[in-house]
């Protein structure tokens, strides 16, 4: 599927999914409409019905940070003739929750709590949106939550939710509550899901509690019973009452917080806005607020992230009047193969480390996940990367 878009170019294939594959894409040009970087997902058009379902979901939610930014649709020519659907979609250098899990399960599982008090914010916020706007997503999982970097760091990531191809129209008749199949995954589905296939907002708050539980603990929100099939599993949630385990060695604000949101009893859980006033979040919004608000600055300096590029050139952009380079000694001491320019450059006081670098020196796809795109003036390709310092 060699094809490429009018304003962008496919790059590697970074992921698949059950309603297409995701490619790496750029921009052609950078003083278009579109980032510099996006995840194109792509599709026949034949098999695209899903995939245009997930686009119209996600057109009626931007506007969130805490949501998947969509770039908008095209259609493309394959190399065998094949009609082909691509949806561009914000690119998450981070990868997936569930990679992030996954890596810290080893001697010490989990995610230190204060981190997963951070994530768990980015996603209820991210959730409420979503049930305002009168969606409920239904595939709540790590796997679908993504993570965007801090515009000012390479390290620290802003949750996001993303794959929109099972969400549904909340609040509907009692009829069209019902579905005659279960929509998700079987460890994340709420009792009412399986036993009377109402899938309404409450369900994604029974599968952010599991999400958060995961991210505790490193492993599946059922522990053992995971290994269990689908069927099993569904009639262990059906029949015998039984709630995911809450570990021992978390915080009590940490407790009580799964607690509100593992409620078999659907009336009685707690709602996306009544748990972002919940003790576990005590003392954190502030610096998290004033960390994206710095966020935003930098991010408009750089370009990072936001809906294009500057219309200055390359040079320009990195030498611009509210930037200021540090000295040759800080910049001597820090190398990169195959670099022809390495500079520290500081803005706003926040430091930062930018290369040119030759797309031939990279050595592998993985490479691509912490680059940024930028096009020079001579109309060659090449890569900016920017670290935090």
């Amino acid at each position: 599927m060699e094809t490429h878009g009018a304003q962008w170019v496919r790059g590697p294939m970074i992921g698949r999914g059950a309603f297409g594959s995701v490619y790496l894409a750029y921009s052609k040009k950078s003083y278009c409409y579109l980032p510099p970087a996006m995840a194109v997902k792509s599709t026949e058009v034949s098999d695209s019905a899903s995939l245009q379902k997930e686009v119209e979901v996600l057109n009626n939610l931007q506007g969130s940070p805490y949501v998947i930014g969509c770039f908008g649709e095209e259609t493309t020519t394959g190399a065998n003739g094949e009609m082909v659907y691509n949806v561009l979609l914000e690119y998450a250098s981070g990868g997936s929750l569930d990679t992030l899990i996954k890596k810290s399960s080893g001697v010490c599982r989990g995610l230190p709590e204060l981190d997963v008090r951070r994530y768990a914010r980015h996603l209820l916020l991210g959730i409420a949106h979503i049930h305002e706007s009168g969606y409920v997503h239904c595939d709540l999982k790590p796997d679908n939550v993504l993570l965007v970097p801090y515009r000012n760091s390479m390290t620290k990531f802003v949750t996001k939710i993303g794959d929109f191809g099972l969400a549904k129209r909340g609040g509907q008749s009692k009829k069209a509550k019902f579905d005659n199949y279960l929509r998700g995954t079987a460890p994340y589905l709420a009792p009412e899901v399986v036993i009377n296939h109402v899938q309404e907002a409450p369900a994604d708050i029974w599968a952010l509690g599991c999400v958060v539980l995961e991210m505790l603990t490193g492993e599946s929100p059922w522990g053992s019973d995971s290994k269990l099939t689908a069927e099993e599993l569904f009639n262990k949630i059906a029949d015998t009452g039984a709630l995911p385990q809450t570990p021992p060695g978390i915080s009590n604000e940490a407790k009580d917080f799964l607690k509100r949101c593992l409620v078999r009893n659907p009336m009685f859980r707690f709602t996306a806005d009544m748990l972002l006033d919940h003790p576990f979040f005590k003392g954190c919004e502030d610096e998290y607020e004033a960390v994206e608000e710095d966020v935003g600055e930098v991010g408009q300096v750089i370009g990072v992230g936001s809906s294009c590029w500057p219309e200055d050139s390359f040079s320009s952009l990195l030498v611009a009047e509210d930037w200021c380079s540090v000295s040759d000694e800080d910049s001597d001491s820090l190398s990169c193969s195959g670099s022809e320019d390495l500079k520290v450059y500081e803005n706003n006081g926040t430091r930062f480390l930018a290369a040119l670098i030759k797309k031939a020196t990279l050595e592998s796809d993985n490479d691509l996940h912490s680059l940024l795109f930028l096009r020079s003036q001579d109309g060659k390709w090449m890569w900016l990367l920017v670290w935090a310092l």
